[in-house]
């Protein structure tokens, strides 16, 4: 029997090689198939877009191309054994109706492992949130970290993961709550028991089987997530975080395989399509805000009007655990207007005011006044927040600039350390007027901002964003 010749036989590597390549080149396949059906969200009604128009189209592909960065963190750099924190929206991946004033943090964990968590807040202190003219003793920035098990709100595509029961709440700490040492130093131990002699910061990653449900088996959990928000754009600094797994440190991730590789091209496919189909749905379905349906729900978006403040929850896609939120949408001509009054009682940590497009990214906070928190706000001596959203700058402090979005969202926030009862939450009403009556709505000792102190606002916000998202 003759044998194979030297230039037909392949060695093993060699074979192992083409199997790798077949095997990565499918995945590859079934990731840019899921990339399309993403896509196909941008202007298909089947998928609930915004009406199409030059800008909203060339949003939308922007919006796709936010989850495509956030999507190939995720799957290839999430890794529970060897975690850092990455940013889970930022200027470079805007969605969700996101708050103009936060970063979001997040890492992957294993509940049955221990971490620690280390930062040092020293230099991202703050006034208290109070007003300028009012400043108090400095305060540690608001920031909260929230351990819960389940992936991201909106991977499946699927609306029906909103009633699934598949997020649990391990545990959270907040400002209010979080031991930090005189320099700014905070540790936060994370694991499925915390040590007998330990009295540090401590969050339980593990919930044994419960009366209500005995045989649900253990759950363990696998994401600490939470929100660092600035008030004082121009002095706070983001706080700097790392994150260790106790049963890995100081040692190596293993190589990356073929098999890994085209699982994550997989995960990264079905993340953005998810994204993309999921979140249109819910604020279609959900919040009502394409106003195609006649029964408006409880969570309903409401024209140039607010709906009743609710607290985060599942139904609501996710939130920080301790806001309240009110929201609506705005619908203005360029000589209309809509006037904003809100008012509340016991003592938010944190409030504010953001626009969103109709896709959910939120403007262009660092070149427009698009949002307000608490501290930027003029409040008068009543307490009362007033706000005017508008296609031009009325020469008010409280303007709120659509950035030339005729339609879009309105978002408002109120943070507290723990929520109060519902009747003490805070209320909030809009009624659209003409833009040469706005003066009249604000009291008469509001003051007059200048085209020059509109600039310096800018230029404060400018200098802001490029230190928090600092890529370098």
């Amino acid at each position: 029997m003759d044998k194979p010749s030297a230039s037909t036989r392949k060695s093993s590597s060699e074979v192992d090689v083409s199997a790798s390549k077949e095997k990565l080149k499918a995945a590859w396949d079934d990731m840019i198939a899921e990339l399309q059906l993403a896509r196909d969200a941008i202007d298909n009604p089947d998928y609930f877009p915004p009406d199409a128009s030059d800008r909203s189209l060339a949003e939308g592909y922007r919006y796709l191309s936010g989850f495509i960065h956030h999507a190939v963190e995720r799957a290839f750099h999430e890794d529970a054994d060897f975690p850092v924190f990455r940013n889970g929206l930022s200027v470079y991946n805007k969605a969700t109706i996101d708050n103009a004033d936060a970063i979001y943090f997040y890492a992957p964990i294993d509940g049955s492992k221990h971490y620690k968590v280390h930062g040092n807040a020293a230099d991202s202190r703050h006034w208290r949130g109070e007003p300028r003219a009012e400043q108090g003793p400095l305060a540690p920035q608001y920031v909260i970290f929230e351990v819960h098990k389940g992936a991201m709100s909106g991977d499946s595509g699927d609306l029906r993961e909103l009633v699934a029961g598949d997020r649990t709440g391990f545990g959270s700490l907040d400002t209010s709550s979080l031991l930090i040492a005189e320099n700014g130093d905070f540790e936060i131990l994370l694991g499925p028991e915390k040590p007998e002699d330990y009295n540090g910061n401590f969050v339980c990653t593990h919930k044994p089987p419960s009366k209500r449900n005995p045989d649900g088996g253990d759950r363990f959990a696998s994401y600490i997530s939470g929100r660092q928000l600035f008030y004082d754009w121009g002095r706070e600094q983001a706080i700097q975080m790392s994150i260790t797994a106790l049963h890995t440190e100081g040692q190596q991730p293993p190589a990356l395989t073929s098999e890994r590789g085209a699982q994550q091209l997989r995960n990264m496919g079905g993340i953005i399509r998810g994204q993309m189909h999921f979140w249109l749905a819910f604020y279609d379905k959900v919040l009502n805000c394409n106003q195609s349906h006649a029964e408006q729900g409880r969570y309903y978006m409401p024209v140039n009007a607010y709906n009743q403040p609710n607290a985060a929850s599942k139904d609501t896609g996710g939130g920080m655990s301790t806001n309240i939120y009110a929201g609506g949408i705005f619908d203005l001509a360029e000589d209309e207007a809509l006037y904003i009054e809100a008012s509340y009682s016991g003592e938010p940590v944190y409030t504010s005011i953001h626009l969103g497009n109709l896709w959910g990214e939120s403007p262009d906070y660092a070149n427009h006044q698009s949002s307000l928190n608490g501290f930027q706000t003029y409040v008068t001596k009543d307490g009362v927040q007033r706000w005017v959203v508008a296609h031009r700058d009325p020469g008010l402090p409280n303007w709120i600039d659509t950035t030339g979005l005729t339609r879009g969202y309105l978002s408002n926030r109120w943070a507290y350390c723990q929520l109060p009862p519902q009747e003490q939450w805070p209320n909030i009403k809009a009624r659209k007027v003409a833009f040469d009556n706005i003066s009249a709505c604000f009291p008469t000792q509001t003051p007059r901002i200048s085209a020059a102190q509109r600039k310096a606002a800018i230029a404060e916000r400018q200098q802001h964003v490029q230190k928090r998202f600092r890529v370098f």
